[in-house]
């Protein structure tokens, strides 16, 4: 029999579980400080009150339905504690030392070997959607183990037998061995009409393993869309890039909040079919994509807090990713970070809304009172929950490469061009202070949707290194909302990806929206991963559609170390 205990040095008490002799399961919290000898004290007196009730039991059906009787007390029994080397525990040792991995626990005659933190499952999920040639990644939570050590082991059900009678048992489905004993599952076309069911075994990579747990899909596998607009794109990124160099994504996913909206589907994109619009079946697409870009890092704009949680993080995490996320202000969607932990590892995080940075942080004191003269634009640059997520990353093989990864989405309307030269200004120092300050001289990636076309002031400001004061964009939104700056920059930036004739395709707008600036003294494009073919993109009229999960398409390019 198995004792389980679980002790962590954060908390006042340890947990402890096992099953007595009469088949009653115990699960007693004691404290971590507390001497052996009383929590052995009370696990005699529930012994004793479980033999009392058995007992019981067994006078009552003796007398066939007549009165019971009165039982005798049962005597508690004899509890001890012994060591892997089989030594009594002294009862005066507090429960934290007693309680070891491999001791002995005796309650009369019955022996206990205790676990001490044993893997667990906390959490096992499958995807609510399951399409044919797509992964699917289980959500995997674990305490005292971690994904990468379970062991997995996938099932289908059985197809129901010909001439219509199903193959279920009288306990329900009859389930077969799927052929897959990786983490991430891809079914293929015979599995469609078909559920699954994942049982995952907790390992913490010592030959330790907990107890199984299985999960079955709520539904079967469906036929997938067939050719997407990404699978050519695949065919350039099959591998990892080597050490010397890092593949970055940068990428708008289309958040659920806005996609499901009645504009969306009415006014924005009415030629979308309403179930390519779901999350759960975007969801599907945007995994296989990503999965299949093999990056170091990833950018992304637009991503649902639950998105990140429960699908992005795990799935990413299955393909050696981690994941940090920055939600807007007052929204529920924000902005994440994804970065390979064989090639990276993370020094710090500099995450800021645009708005409060501004009028809290001195570091932008003299744009501050230069807006402060422009009551009505700075009021709605205030307004704004647009955010900055940064950080620093530090390479695994080459611990004196660093590198300043920055990832935003700056205000959408058309007329806000005034807006955004304020909000990336603030951007601009901010990075400034982190790569030129703190970490000096550490090389800038700068991704994101900046909702500026190249000939925007936006776009000239970032790559020139300068905004004059009388630029149209100061006056984007009328003569009463200018708001006459000169700004400037240090950096040498370049838009890695050149200026592809759109980032972003809907029915009523196509344009370059989307950029990942790199600092040019120190990084150099190696390669460009080519866009989707314009008949791909209009092949379902426009974005998003049953083959692009987005609105926006994701800009893909291997950069190097000068």
């Amino acid at each position: 029999e198995r004792a389980v205990v679980r002790c962590v040095p954060s908390e006042p008490k340890l947990s402890l579980r096992f099953v007595l002799p009469d088949g009653s399961a115990r699960h007693m919290q004691r404290d971590q400080a507390e001497p052996l000898g009383r929590a052995l004290a009370r696990i005699a007196t529930n012994a004793a009150k479980g033999r009392g009730k058995a007992a019981k039991k067994r006078e009552k059906a003796r007398a066939e339905g007549g009165p019971a009787g009165e039982a005798a007390a049962a005597a508690p029994p004899a509890v001890r504690l012994f060591s892997r080397d089989g030594e009594a525990v002294a009862e005066e040792v507090p429960n934290a030392a007693a309680w070891q991995d491999g001791a002995m626990l005796q309650i009369g005659e019955a022996q206990y070997r205790v676990e001490r933190n044993p893997p667990a499952l906390t959490e096992l999920q499958l995807p609510r959607s399951l399409l044919a040639g797509f992964p699917v990644c289980p959500k995997v939570s674990a305490e005292f183990a971690a994904p990468q050590h379970c062991l997995f082991r996938w099932y289908r059900e059985q197809r129901p037998a010909a001439g219509g009678g199903a193959a279920a048992g009288a306990d329900g489905p009859a389930w077969v061995e799927a052929a897959g004993d990786e983490r991430v599952f891809t079914p293929c076309n015979a599995l469609v009409g078909l559920r699954l069911k994942l049982r995952c075994t907790p390992g913490d990579g010592a030959q330790r393993y907990g107890l199984p747990r299985e999960v079955e899909s709520s539904g079967p596998v469906e036929a997938g869309p067939g050719a997407c607009t990404f699978d050519s794109r695949h065919l350039y990124t099959k591998k990892v890039c080597g050490d010397g160099s890092i593949r970055a994504v940068s990428y708008n996913i289309l958040a659920d909040t806005y996609a499901q909206t009645e504009f969306s589907r009415t006014v924005l994109y009415p030629y979308c079919a309403p179930y390519a619009l779901e999350l759960d079946y975007r969801q599907n697409l945007l995994k296989k994509e990503l999965a299949g870009y093999s990056a170091d890092l990833i950018c992304l704009q637009e991503v649902d807090k639950s998105v990140f949680v429960d699908s992005l993080a795990p799935a990413l995490d299955a393909f050696g990713l981690e994941g940090l996320f920055k939600i807007k202000e007052k929204q529920h969607e924000g902005l994440a970070t994804f970065y390979r932990t064989d090639k990276f590892s993370l020094l710090s995080q500099h995450d800021i809304p645009f708005s409060e940075a501004l009028v809290s942080d001195p570091l932008h004191k003299e744009l501050c009172d230069k807006l402060a003269r422009y009551p009505l634009v700075q009021e709605k640059v205030l307004q704004r929950s647009s955010v900055l997520q940064v950080s620093v990353l530090q390479s695994t093989t080459d611990p004196s490469r660093k590198i300043c990864v920055a990832n935003t989405h700056l205000y959408w309307h058309p007329k806000g061009g005034n807006i955004r030269l304020i909000q990336v200004a603030v951007a601009l120092s901010h990075i400034k202070h982190i790569a030129c300050d703190l970490y000096p001289s550490i090389p800038i990636i700068f991704c994101g949707d900046f909702n500026s076309t190249p000939s925007s002031g936006t776009y000239s400001f970032i790559n020139s290194g300068a905004i004059a004061e009388d630029h149209e964009d100061w006056v984007s939104n009328g003569e009463e909302e200018k708001c006459n700056m000169l700004l400037s920059h240090p950096f040498k930036l370049l838009s890695a990806c050149g200026e592809p004739a759109y980032t972003n395709y809907v029915g009523g707008f196509h344009g370059c929206l989307d950029y990942i600036f790199i600092d040019r003294n120190t990084l150099e494009v190696e390669q460009v991963i080519p866009l989707p073919s314009h008949e791909e993109v209009t092949s379902h009229q426009a974005l998003p559609s049953v083959s692009h999960p987005s609105d926006h398409i994701a800009l893909i390019c291997d950069l190097k170390w000068k």
